[in-house]
């Protein structure tokens, strides 16, 4: 069962609840030590659980639940205490800033199951939500819920982290009723106070029937969202998630307080409300997201997966290669079934209207000899830096005529190899809306141009499109090909942050890109399109380029190790065809620095054998 949807469903409970506290409260119908006194009185009726098993705990784990309970009843007592003195829409948002915070620190501290990425992303959107609300509040309604707050969401807190504690030890049942027995242990404590017990009973002699009435209602109806919370508690793996999801209440209690006037909305707080919601429901999504990659199918493991290289003689030239021999060793000594070439604008055209073939027939002459199927990329930004290759001679042009240009090419490339049964697919641009590398501002619709040239001049093959797998959108390329390709980088240089921190690793496990791929799917409305990886990093990727770090450096960012790691990797994504990157490098190693480690691992992944 699904923790989250569990604790969505408690908190549109509590959320309810609490607006009709607010209620009461405003009215002084009630006093705070009352009101706490009557709450841990209802603990009571987790006796009700006896039948069903709470023996069998450790004197240890009762300990832990009873002083859980302790705690939840102290922390509503400092919630009613603040609420008396401030609005219920800056009390609740400063509790679900501060309780998940010390929440996480706590339960981290104490050796808990961390939060994944998407897991930390979430969560940190749902604070931010909870951070606008609160910053709407003037600011002497801020200070004066300041210390009530604070001592709130620290009880709170406590309690959350030592229920989910007690949880990891035994049942559900038994744990919720100890941490019952708990608040009903506070209640003997209260009453054995002369001046506590007085002031209880003064106060539910003043309290008129109606008041009682829609007291106990409401906290009954409050009962049922709190078991719901504590069972979406029993689930999760981190006490700090279910916390966070309470800034799912000022949804609710924005929309009953807002109907029953209980609290003012206009101006600058109706938008700031309605902006903060809308991030709350980000990170409502966000966590959707995260669970929904958890309920996946399985990967099949058996399923068939093909191999493939990309190759690019202007790399090669990079390495100090001779980029001939290079392709040759690859095709000869690694023999790829799939390959990806690239048709290079700069190196075909170098003068305009002169045309130059004869690297790419070379290659694709190769290719056709050893039997391999060829996709063959082309446009204006395809692979390697600076990702836009444009001639000398069509750098100055203006946009327009410089698209005019690359259409007259691309006619003159498609007409040549349209016939070649070499050629089994037509990349059509290289990851085209991705903003990265050097290229020139494109005219709107350049893709689709492009791609409806192709259709006229080729109708028989296939057209691939590509995006980023991190950070690219997906839907707007995928819907225009008849095959789409992403990308997969794990370990990257990222240029606004890389001077700080260095090279990072993307906290991406492989359902991020089931998950994506699901997504878009759905979108663009076709399940049957073949979505494959078009470019596997296996080369690293450093503060300069590769032929400019030392080989120490090389083989630190990417071990071999490393490589092996992002193979298996890669095939958790459930993806069937794979374009490793990086064969130039495998070369470079293998003859200039006589490390064969690389050309041996993909040696073995190409001929289907165990490493």
């Amino acid at each position: 069962m699904n923790w989250l949807f569990i604790a969505t469903i408690a908190q549109i409970i509590l959320g309810s609840s609490a607006v009709f506290d607010k209620l009461l409260i405003h009215r002084r119908s009630i006093d705070p030590i009352v009101y706490s006194f009557w709450l841990g009185v209802l603990g009571l009726f987790a006796f009700l659980l006896v039948p069903f098993g709470v023996g069998g705990v450790s004197v240890e784990t009762i300990v832990w639940a009873l002083l859980g309970g302790v705690f939840f009843i102290i922390a509503f007592f400092f919630l009613y205490w603040t609420l008396e003195r401030g609005e219920a829409s800056a009390v609740f948002p400063f509790i679900g800033i501060t309780s998940p915070i010390i929440t996480f620190f706590f339960f981290n501290f104490l050796g808990g199951e961390p939060l994944s990425f998407v897991h930390v992303l979430g969560f940190l959107i749902f604070i931010f939500g909870a951070v606008i609300l609160f910053f709407l509040e003037q600011k002497n309604a801020r200070s004066r819920i300041f210390f009530g707050g604070c001592a709130s969401a620290i009880f709170f807190a406590g309690s959350l982290v030592l229920s989910k504690i007690v949880f990891l030890h035994v049942s559900f049942i038994a744990g919720f009723f100890w941490m019952k027995m708990g608040g009903v242990l506070v209640v003997f404590t209260m009453m054995c106070v002369p001046s506590v017990r007085k002031k209880i009973f003064l106060a539910s002699k003043k309290i008129s029937h109606h008041s009682k009435i829609f007291y106990f209602s409401n906290r009954a109806y409050a009962a049922c969202g709190s078991v719901l919370a504590y069972f979406a508690l029993f689930l999760a793996p981190n006490p700090a998630l279910v916390d966070v999801t309470q800034n799912i209440k000022f949804i609710v209690i924005f929309i009953f307080a807002w109907c029953i006037g209980v609290e003012r909305f206009s101006g600058r707080v109706l938008f700031g409300k309605f902006a903060a919601l809308a991030v709350i429901i980000i990170g409502f999504f966000v966590f959707s997201a995260e669970e929904y990659t958890k309920n996946l199918l399985p990967v099949r493991e058996d399923r068939p997966i093909v191999w493939g290289v990309t190759f690019s003689q202007k790399f090669a030239e990079q390495l100090s290669l001779d980029w001939k021999k290079t392709y040759g060793a690859i095709m000869d000594e690694l023999n790829p079934k799939k390959l990806r070439l690239v048709a290079y604008w700069d190196r075909i055209e170098k003068e305009s209207g002169q045309f130059d073939f004869s690297e790419l027939d070379f290659q694709l002459a190769l290719a056709r000899a050893k039997g391999s199927e060829v996709v063959v990329a082309i446009g204006m930004k395809v692979p390697r830096w600076p990702e836009c290759h444009i001639p000398k001679w069509a750098q100055s042009l203006a946009t327009e005529e410089r698209e005019a240009m690359l259409q007259k090419y691309l006619t003159v490339l498609i007409e040549r190899y349209r016939a070649d049964s070499r050629v089994y697919m037509w990349q059509v641009e290289n990851e085209p809306y991705l903003m990265f590398g050097r290229c020139p501002s494109r005219e709107d619709g350049f893709l689709e141009k492009e791609i409806e040239l192709v259709r006229s001049l080729d109708p028989q093959r296939k057209i691939l499109t590509t995006d980023g797998g991190e950070f690219g959108l997906w839907v707007g390329t995928a819907r225009n090909g008849d095959l789409f390709g992403t990308t997969m980088y794990r370990k990257v240089y990222p240029s606004f942050i890389g001077p700080i921190f260095g090279t990072v690793e993307y906290p991406l496990s492989p359902e991020y890109f089931r998950l994506k791929e699901k997504i878009t799917r759905a979108v663009i409305g076709d399940y049957a399109k073949k979505f494959l990886v078009i470019e596997l990093q296996a080369e690293p990727w450093g503060h300069t380029e590769i032929n400019n770090l030392l080989y120490e450096e090389q083989i630190a960012l990417f071990s071999p190790e490393y490589f092996i790691e992002t193979i298996e990797y890669a095939k958790k994504t459930n993806f069937e065809e794979y374009y490793l990157w990086g064969a130039e490098w495998w070369y470079f190693l293998k003859n200039k620095k006589s490390d064969s480690r690389y050309w041996i691992i993909v040696q073995m992944l190409l001929n289907n054998k165990e490493r």
